[in-house]
């Protein structure tokens, strides 16, 4: 099938073309024998045509899709998506503040002005967070607030509310949260809002949310139906068969992989962008593993807490139960061996609870300094105090 690849496009170079460049610089080949066998062999099949390009890789979309450059293609992208005709007027600086430090799961974070006014908001993400909806909700009436501080500044006296626009918020998902996965034949989640009582009235916040991986598993066995399918093929899809595929159906992606495959010949340069990819893949890892590590973190802290009130009601039905005559003095003892077991049991769930949360950062080759930083945070303790636990 790589053969048939290079039918299409003959500057796709050969295995050992590409083995021979990297031999010729010593920096090339370290970083080539630095690699895992089965990342070596990914390179290659990119660089060989054996499998398709990586368009999601942030160095070739930015490469290909840049609206600057080609915004013809952002515009028809968007078009598909919306489904209705955009055209991107131009692209505005990200400047808001996130609410985390997000970007190393994103790999493209777009804001863009519409030709109606509209603003759009395009992020691609490797993998994608949890808490899907709640920070898209904050991040688009991020961009609301700016709009509205723009268009009023620009209007003045002259200002209306129906001048502000539609702000779009589309997020592409490679690897989508699991909640998507409960809906497996969906590949398309638009989301606004509307009156329980069918009462019409304009709000400005619209989300779209595309599952990548969910798409490319829904697709197979089917043909491109159309333009939105074949974008959607294009950004998930690195099988040779559906490349040739969909360049035959919609010849105009033909240019897009030519350009792709012509950043191939500069080996150095793809060489640190799969690189790149690499240690962006492990981060994002990472930082998905410590999301999902702090909600079982917090289940735990509300367990503790739970006894905690437990006990404290405990305790005080006991004081109350002091001044009770005297034949309930047995009672009133038992009471307390029971809240002491539960105390050392508490006691014992939070050390078990600390030294668990310890061994995870440990297991994630977090530094022992920023391990220290993490406990004393998250369970209040002091330095000295986190020292007995590391």
């Amino acid at each position: 099938m790589a053969a048939k690849l290079k039918e299409y496009f003959p500057m796709i170079r050969e295995r050992e073309e590409v083995l021979a460049v990297i031999a010729k610089d010593s920096v090339l080949q370290d970083k080539f024998d630095s690699w895992e066998p089965e990342q070596q062999e990914e390179f290659l099949n990119i660089c060989t045509g054996v499998k398709g390009l990586k368009l999601l890789y942030d160095g070739f979309f930015k490469e290909l899709m840049n609206p600057e450059y080609v915004p013809e293609r952002l515009n028809d992208f968007l078009s598909g998506l919306l489904g209705q005709k955009v055209k991107v007027v131009k692209v505005l600086p990200n400047d808001s503040v996130r609410i985390a430090d997000e970007s190393s799961l994103l790999v493209m974070d777009i804001v863009v002005e519409l030709e109606d006014g509209s603003i759009a908001n395009v992020e691609m993400q490797k993998i994608g967070y949890l808490f899907p909806g709640q920070r898209c909700a904050c991040y688009s009436a991020d961009l609301l607030l700016r709009q509205y501080k723009r268009v009023r500044g620009e209007r003045k006296k002259k200002f209306s509310y129906r001048d502000i626009k539609n702000v779009y918020t589309i997020v592409l998902l490679e690897k989508s949260p699991r909640e998507f996965h409960e809906y497996p034949d969906v590949c398309y989640h638009f989301f606004e809002q509307k009156s329980d009582t069918g009462l019409k009235m304009e709000f400005l916040q619209k989300y779209l949310f595309i599952p990548l991986d969910i798409f490319r598993n829904s697709r197979q066995n089917r043909d491109i139906k159309d333009k939105k399918d074949a974008w959607l093929t294009l950004l998930s899809s690195d099988e040779p068969e559906t490349i040739i595929e969909l360049i035959e159906t919609y010849p105009e992606f033909r240019e897009i992989y030519k350009e792709g495959y012509e950043i191939c010949l500069n080996v150095e340069r793809v060489m640190e962008m799969f690189s790149k990819e690499l240690y962006e893949l492990d981060r994002n890892t990472v930082q998905y593993m410590i999301d999902e590590m702090q909600d079982t973190i917090d289940v735990q802290k509300n367990e503790i807490d739970a006894q905690k009130n437990e006990i404290d009601t405990q305790k005080n039905e006991i004081n109350a139960q002091k001044d009770m005559i005297d034949a309930q003095k047995a009672a009133i003892d038992k009471q307390h061996r029971k809240i002491e077991e539960m105390q050392k049991e508490q006691e014992k769930l939070y050390h078990q609870s600390i030294s668990g949360t310890v061994n995870i950062l440990r297991s994630l080759n977090i530094p022992e300094q920023e391990i220290s930083m993490r406990i004393c945070e998250q369970y209040q303790l002091s330095g000295k105090q986190a020292q007995k636990y590391l």
